[in-house]
């Protein structure tokens, strides 16, 4: 089903999958140069504070490349930044992507409100689309059981 596939924002997977690769790269000439000698002497703590350095980048990066919320028949698992969370659509009492606002924000039916990343105001009208395709999947699954 269409309606079903995942939301995923564009601009932000695309500018974090290339800093991946840029990361990926600097590390990699970094210690092109340190072997053959272009750079003073590296020790090993040198070596692995770059690692450590560098791999946590890359973390944050994919971290925010696989925003993304997934719907099924049941519910949606909303997979944000750090947290992962699952609310079934009778939870969903509105999808809302406000002016200013930097993503899709879900109000629960226990008060409280759920960012959606992967709905991103950044991706312009293609965000509004996603976010008015995630209010069709609400309404339509009102009201069953």
């Amino acid at each position: 089903m269409d309606s079903l596939r995942p939301f995923r924002p564009r601009w932000a997977r695309a500018v974090a999958w290339g800093l991946v690769a840029i990361v990926v790269v600097v590390v990699g000439v970094l210690f092109a140069l340190a072997i053959v000698g272009y750079l003073p002497a590296w020790h090993l703590a040198d070596q692995v504070l770059t690692v450590i350095f560098f791999g946590v980048g890359v973390w944050i990066m994919a971290r925010l490349a696989l925003v993304q919320a997934t719907p099924d028949e049941t519910g949606l698992t909303v997979r944000n930044f750090i947290h992962t969370r699952r609310v079934t659509w009778e939870e969903i009492v509105h999808v809302s992507l406000t002016r200013g606002r930097p993503w899709a924000d879900l109000d629960l039916s226990d008060g409280s409100t759920l960012a959606v990343m992967g709905i991103q105001s950044a991706d312009g009208e293609y965000g509004v689309r996603e976010a008015r395709r995630l209010a069709a999947l609400v309404a339509s699954r009102e009201g069953r059981d």
